[in-house]
């Protein structure tokens, strides 16, 4: 009981207006910290270790053909700054980055000044920049290469894209990235994790994004899957596909938090192939209460893709799809049936009402009463409900050493044909355990003391 008190109160903290500044710390830089840079030459082939202390001065790259190695424990600090002065880790096309944390001992990537005991609060965000990973595999664009968002376009190790779906960029797993999204100029915001064109081979799981000021993970292009993810209180979206991303997620969790953020997932896409055609399955999203505006989530520009046997929670209005009256609008691959919104929970979501939950948003266009209303009526032809399924929350806290839904085995389950996804028997991202124990800063003994 003395642990659940504490959980709520320091989710009722969270739950504030989310502020951008930084509360001065205590915490003095060690003088034994191995200070990164990269003048051009990257990271090399090398290994950080977890008795070591890094802190990363300006962005630094891994390079094509060089190998980054994270040991379990390691904490990697950056810099504050914004402009030239960002600081942030990018693995290049042809790099890799072996970060492979356990339970026990999670891979940190915060600011400067957070000694992981409560002197950087877990609200504030934009204080440095963020994960950037860059591969080989396809992506939406008419030369099939792009440029990363959130670096200098000078930079050329920043183009991703090609033609190998398979392509490895390495393992990230068990790591925790907090506080980031710093500007590098108008509206180049850094993502907490980004991911372009990577492919398939690459792993991708029990990794959290914590309030960063852009979106938490943003997939441009590229293949890659993902397990066990968790976008918290950011400023922009939770979960943002684009630019062709056809890879699947099981096990997501998104979290909005007063009147901070904006869709907790989105679909986009330019007017090329391939599209942008995720599968998820098994997310619970949370968002910013009745009284915020916003959307759960919405298909823009073509984009498509299936969502099952998800938890739905918590925000003003439902899940939209672009009508423009184009081939090449979403509602298009709607009628194609390349979008399924199959077998999910809502609650607290458009006025509780079945009608207001999925529609249409008209792009330039008066009158979409019929499109609207056909779309709607596919709430109950795809099996998804109106129900409460016992996650506690209310307006101040919600406790997150409980998002096991009370009642798992609701209605009916979408059959995903695809071996990779794990068979559940349960809707949204927990089943009978939670999978944010130990590793998770929700979840952190040392912030709950």
């Amino acid at each position: 009981m003395e642990k659940l008190k504490k959980t709520l109160l320091l989710l009722t903290a969270i739950f504030l207006v989310i502020t951008n500044g930084c509360r001065e710390s205590e915490y003095v830089i060690p003088n034994e910290f191995s200070v990164i840079t990269d003048n051009g030459g990257g990271t090399g082939t090398t290994t950080w270790r977890a008795d070591n202390k890094y802190l990363l001065d300006g962005i630094v790259f891994v390079n094509d053909g060089q190998t980054l190695t994270i040991e379990p424990g390691t904490v990697i600090r950056a810099k504050t700054g914004q402009d030239i002065n960002a600081s942030a880790l990018v693995v290049a096309r042809g790099g890799r980055i072996i970060a492979e944390g356990t339970p026990e001992k999670p891979i940190i990537f915060t600011v400067e000044g957070d000694d992981l005991e409560g002197s950087v609060p877990i609200e504030n965000n934009g204080l440095w920049g963020g994960v950037i990973v860059l591969g080989n595999a396809p992506v939406n664009s008419a030369s099939g290469e792009s440029f990363i968002e959130g670096i200098p376009e000078q930079e050329p190790r920043g183009i991703y894209g090609g033609n190998i779906n398979k392509d490895n960029s390495g393992i990230i797993k068990y790591v925790s990235i907090r506080h980031g999204g710093t500007s590098i100029g108008e509206g180049n915001e850094i993502n907490g994790l980004t991911l372009g064109g990577v492919g398939s081979e690459t792993t991708l799981e029990h990794v959290e994004v914590i309030s960063n000021r852009d979106d938490g993970f943003e997939f441009f292009g590229g293949t890659v899957n993902g397990k066990y993810l968790l976008s918290a209180f950011c400023g922009d979206d939770a979960f943002d596909f684009d630019l062709g991303y056809r890879g699947k997620c099981q096990f997501i969790v998104g979290l909005q938090a007063g009147a901070t953020g904006d869709l907790l997932f989105e679909l986009s896409d330019r007017e090329s192939t391939p599209r942008t055609r995720p599968i998820i399955a098994n997310a619970t999203f949370i968002g910013k209460g009745m009284d915020e505006n916003g959307q759960v989530g919405r298909y823009d520009n073509s984009s498509a893709g299936t969502i099952a046997n998800s938890i739905f929670l918590h925000q003003k209005d439902g899940i939209d799809i672009e009508y423009s009256a184009s081939d090449l609008d979403s509602y298009q691959q709607f009628l194609n049936g390349h979008i399924g919104i199959l077998n999910n929970i809502f609650y607290n979501v458009g006025n509780n009402s079945a009608l207001q939950i999925l529609g249409v948003y008209p792009d330039n266009i008066t009158d979409v009463t019929e499109q609207d209303a056909y779309v709607s009526s596919h709430f109950e032809i795809w099996n998804n409900e109106l129900d409460n399924p016992g996650i506690a929350y209310n307006s101040q806290t919600i406790d997150v050493m409980n998002l096991i839904p009370v009642k798992k085995n609701t209605g009916e389950f979408a059959e995903l044909d695809d071996e990779w996804f794990e068979t559940t028997n349960f809707k949204g991202a927990m089943g009978n355990s939670n999978w944010l124990k130990p590793w998770s800063i929700l979840t952190s003994e040392e912030l709950l003391q």
